[in-house]
Parts: C-alpha cells; sequence; structure tokens
C-alpha cells in the first residue's frame, strides 16, 4: 500500500515530501503529475500493469488543477469504477472556489483541504491527515466489488 500523490506543480511536490518526512510518515509516497498518468496508474496500464512496483494505494492526495485531465475528471472517473470507487480520495488544492468544493464533493470526494501557506501549517495539515486516514479511519475494502 501507498500513498498516490496526484500533483502537477513541482513546489508543491517538493513541499509535500518535505512535509511528509517533517511529520515522519512512513507510508510510501508514488507521484504522478497529470490526471491521465493517474487514472493509467489506477487502470493498471502501461508501465503502471506491476503491482509490486505500482501498488493500489491506501489514499489519493489529489490537486484539482491538473493537466491533461483535471482532479474532478480523475474523481469522477474513479467513482465509476467498481473495484475502485471506495477508494479514499482527498483533494489537497490551493482552490477555495465553492463552485470546486462543492462539485468535489458531489463527484464523493472524502475530504476536502486546502494548501496552507505556511511551511509549519503545512507539516501539521500532513500530520492530520496522517493520523485519522492513516491511523484512525477504518479503510474499505479496495479492488473487490462489494455492494
Amino acid at each position: 500500500m501507498c500513498i498516490l500523490l496526484v500533483e502537477d506543480d513541482y513546489n508543491d511536490i517538493l513541499l509535500i515530501q518535505r512535509a511528509f518526512r517533517k511529520a515522519k510518515i512512513k507510508q510510501r509516497m508514488v507521484k504522478v503529475s497529470d490526471g491521465e498518468e493517474a487514472i493509467a496508474y489506477l487502470g493498471r496500464q502501461g508501465k503502471y500493469r506491476d503491482q509490486d512496483t505500482y501498488p493500489m494505494p491506501i489514499l489519493i492526495l489529489l490537486d484539482l488543477k491538473l493537466p491533461r485531465r483535471s482532479g474532478l475528471e480523475v474523481l469522477a472517473w474513479i467513482r465509476q469504477q467498481p473495484e475502485l470507487k471506495r477508494l479514499l480520495v482527498v483533494v489537497l488544492s490551493s482552490s477555495r472556489e465553492s463552485s470546486d468544493l462543492n462539485r468535489a464533493y458531489d463527484l464523493g470526494i472524502n475530504s476536502y483541504l486546502v494548501k496552507p501557506v505556511e511551511f509549519r501549517d503545512f507539516v501539521k495539515l500532513i500530520e492530520l491527515v496522517e493520523t485519522y486516514w492513516l491511523q484512525l479511519n477504518e479503510p474499505p475494502k479496495i479492488g473487490a466489488i462489494m455492494d
């Protein structure tokens, strides 16, 4: 299991990685940089067929403003896949637009978090994400259709 980070901004990727290290999060993070690549990863397409190298994520941190396919398009795709629809997806975005927020919840997002400006606040946010989603939360079974 891993955390899948779907983020295209190089500076944000570095910031998130640094925050993970500072928060001492041991969970492996896999990064993809656009919506098409996220779908390829989750759909086990192309280079992502090897499940040992590219394991199914326990949690997806999803930016909304992505090239090729937006985060909302990726989310809609995930929720349409019977074997993936229960994946935990947390939006991690700079957008405070109510239209983005509402659309993300309409599509079945599990949580919507706005990226803090200050690094120490970013670390606190990542610590809270790790505590809640990876320690306290009981994750659903992924990969099996259980309606």
